[in-house]
Formats: structure tokens, C-alpha cells, sequence
């Protein structure tokens, strides 16, 4: 596989229909084809799965972390970059352990010629939402996407370790992308697991397996607890973004209140933005300003309402006002 030309593995990493595996499924053959004006030297591997409760790419990375190291060469070579580094955070030493190992083997392995090449293991602090792409790498690099930007534009690529196995098993051995990893878990769970599942395996097929709902679960997510999205019924199937799925038991009877402008959410934002002041323009429909004030940039991580006192929905109005602006932009661009 390390012979085969850029546009070789990216035609192959299309053809098994690869997408990013942490819950954005962006297609990843989109991201190993930067734009010509964009050099990129650096691809991050994102081992630090941030989100509370979620474990599948912890097992993942203890279970195949020679898959990941060599698909992490072959995203280098895709992308004609100059540094791969592997992020993960100091609450997986283990893994950490593990690819240093691994990485050290891989190297004594390696043609000589590649010795200008840098690839690095790095700990990071377990800091939520670290995971996300921007934050990544400004932890990392210390490179500040601009806003409306893409890592591109700081000439980074990233993918998650997952996605890394994934296109190690499309150049390797041809295989589409037709299963992955996730954890089964929450106080709704029996016996809660890290699976592996076949896309279109359901929910309810899933939970079975793991010994079925407790009494008193009401709420079934997938995804994480912060960025998740709630489910109407255990019917609907694993999809390749399905990180998860969580079920637990939430009270009734929460009671939405006025903002008292305490500035929590604004502290908690990892993005630097002010969530309260975005939820009012999208609310009264003042989408220019929502994106003036950076509605776009919001990563969804649900830090201001988690922290909101007043128990303000405002995820759920910046995500409004982000798929309206998206969908204004289209129609003046059509």
C-alpha cells in the first residue's frame, strides 16, 4: 500500500465510501484532496475521544494500533505532508504507551530515505471538547483556524483513528467501510459494551445484545451525552457516524428560564464566541448578525447549556441559525 500515488489511495479511500468516524461523517476522500493553493504539512491523528462515556476508539487504539499507525502514513502520503502526529489524551496512557511502541517498530521497519519525515506520539491534557478539529489544533500547534475557515487553511489535515483504520483497510485489503466501533453504555443500559457492528445493524438489535433497557430508561441517544442527537424510537439503524448509543434515565418537568446574562456560557466556549447573544439574533431571525457574531464557527460541543443556569436551549438555536444561514447561502449562490 505505501507504493500506491496519492491519487490512487484517495480514489480507494472514495470507492470504500470512508467518512470521518468521531460523528461528522465528512467524506475523507475530500480531505486527503486539498485544494492546490493549500500546502499542508501536518496530519493529526485524533486519539483523544473527549466525550464522556465514549470508549470505542480507546479499544480501538489498544486492539489496532499498527492498522492506524500505517492508514496514518498512508493519509501523510495522500496529502504530501511532512509530520503525522497521533494526539491522545493522558487518561489513555496505556494506548499512549502502546503506539510509542508500535511507532518505534514501524520506523526500525521504514525505508531510510524517510528520515525527514517526523512522526510524533503526543499526551495531551483530558480537556473537553479537545477532540474537536479547531481546538485540536490549537492545543497541538498552536494554530488558530480563522473564522469560517478549514484546517486546510493552517495547512493541517485531521482524522480520527478510526477513519486511520479505516483507510488502512481499504488500501490493504480492498474493504469498504460496512462496519464500525461504538459504545453501548448509559444507567439505561444492562450490560453496557464497545462493539463492533455492521452499518444498518438497529439500535434495538444492539441493545439486546447487551442484555436490553433497564427499567426507567427514557431517553436513547447517539452519539455522546454532550454532542449526541435523541432518538424517537430503537428502530432506526447504525449509520457510519454512530459513535454511540446511550440510554439513561432523565427527569421530567425542566423548566426553560430568562437569561440573567451571567457570562458562563461565554467563559465555557471553547470557540470564544457568545452563545446567549447568538441564540437571541437566530431566535428573532437576524441571521446576518448571528453570523457576523460567529454562529458558524460554534462546534456544538454543548458546554453553555450544559453550564446555563437557566437551562436555555442554546445548542439547539445555534444550530437553527447555522443550518438557515447555510441554507441562505445556498439559495443566493443558486
Amino acid at each position: 500500500p505505501f507504493s500506491l500515488k496519492p491519487a490512487e489511495i484517495r480514489q480507494k479511500v472514495k470507492d470504500a465510501g470512508i467518512v470521518g468516524l468521531g460523528g461528522a461523517a465528512f467524506p475523507t476522500s475530500v480531505k486527503l484532496s486539498p485544494p492546490k493553493d493549500k500546502l499542508i504539512d501536518t496530519v493529526i491523528i485524533n486519539g483523544c475521544e473527549c466525550e464522556p462515556v465514549l470508549t470505542a476508539d480507546h479499544r480501538v487504539m489498544l486492539e489496532f494500533s499498527e492498522d492506524i499507525i500505517k492508514g496514518a502514513e498512508l493519509v501523510r502520503i495522500a496529502t504530501g505532508a511532512s509530520r503525522v502526529i497521533i494526539g491522545i489524551e493522558d487518561n489513555k496512557k496505556d494506548a499512549y504507551d502502546l503506539f510509542r511502541e508500535k511507532m518505534k517498530n514501524f520506523l526500525e521497519s521504514f525505508p531510510l530515505e524517510q528520515e525527514d519525515i517526523k512522526r510524533d506520539i503526543l499526551l495531551l491534557k483530558t480537556k473537553y471538547p479537545q477532540g474537536a478539529e479547531k481546538n485540536l489544533i490549537q492545543a497541538l500547534l498552536r494554530r488558530e483556524v480563522p473564522k469560517g475557515g478549514l484546517p486546510f487553511d493552517v495547512g493541517v489535515v485531521v482524522q480520527n483513528v478510526g477513519t486511520t483504520k479505516a483507510v488502512w483497510d481499504a488500501c490493504s485489503q480492498g474493504l469498504p467501510l460496512y462496519e464500525r466501533a461504538l459504545t453501548v453504555s448509559g444507567t439505561g443500559i444492562t450490560d453496557p459494551k464497545n462493539l463492533m457492528v455492521r452499518i444498518g445493524t438497529t439500535f434495538q438489535d444492539v441493545i439486546d445484545f447487551c442484555g436490553g433497557f433497564k427499567n426507567g430508561a427514557n431517553i436513547l441517544v447517539m452519539g455522546g451525552p454532550m454532542m449526541g442527537l435523541a432518538q424517537w424510537t430503537p428502530a432506526v439503524p447504525v449509520i457510519k457516524g454512530t459513535s454511540g448509543i446511550l440510554a439513561w434515565e432523565t427527569p421530567s418537568g425542566i423548566i426553560e428560564r430568562a437569561c440573567i446574562r451571567c457570562g458562563r456560557c461565554v467563559e465555557h466556549c471553547p470557540m470564544s464566541l457568545v452563545p446567549t447573544q447568538l441564540m437571541k439574533y437566530v431566535k428573532y431571525d437576524h441571521l446576518k448578525e448571528a453570523e457576523d457574531w460567529g454562529a458558524l464557527d460554534c462546534v456544538e460541543c454543548g458546554s453553555c447549556q450544559y453550564k446555563c443556569p437557566a437551562k436555555i436551549r442554546l445548542v439547539h438555536w445555534i444550530k437553527l441559525g447555522k443550518n438557515k444561514i447555510m441554507s441562505m447561502k445556498r439559495k443566493k449562490s443558486a
